[in-house]
């Protein structure tokens, strides 16, 4: 009975967590952006390299799982400097991040950055808050802090 009842927790555990960490490409990306129309869309540009990055993901994470009214976006920018999907997707795996987590496979940002927006430099954390219902977006390049998030998603509705 006992190792029954291990075998099931840990099944639970290994089955409870499912994150899929998509590859997509940048025109991908802005369709799925474009095609929201229901719920403002915060896609935030990070790297499991970037430490700024990783210090405010928990930011994200909470606004995942506390406004229904909002999607939350990762959208990992490793693949220009070390092209291996697979180290993302266990970095996801075992930080058990919840918010959907893209891997945007593109390798030059100095070819694309510029469409995802124009005062862009490349420098992450870098955030975009999209409301296609009112057409507003508000695009940061630097690190969120607590309240940072509510006030751009206030600027946007």
């Amino acid at each position: 009975m006992r190792a029954i009842i291990i075998l099931s927790f840990l099944g639970l555990s290994h089955f409870g967590y499912s994150q899929s960490s998509e590859l997509v490409k940048l025109d991908k990306l802005q369709q799925i952006i474009q095609a929201e129309k229901e719920q403002i869309q915060v896609v935030n540009f990070w790297a499991t390299w970037c430490g700024p990055c990783l210090k405010e993901l928990p930011l994200f994470e909470k606004l995942n799982g506390e406004r229904k009214d909002v999607h939350v976006r990762l959208v990992s920018m490793d693949m220009d400097l070390d092209p291996d999907p697979e180290k993302v997707r266990r970095f996801v795996a075992r930080k058990k991040l919840l918010s959907e987590v893209l891997i945007l496979n593109e390798t030059n940002p100095n070819l694309w950055i510029e469409k995802v927006d124009k005062s862009w430099s490349g420098a992450l954390p870098a955030t975009l808050v999209v409301n296609n219902k009112t057409g507003k977006r508000k695009f940061v390049e630097r690190e969120l802090h607590a309240g940072d998030l509510e006030k751009l998603i206030a600027e946007v509705q």
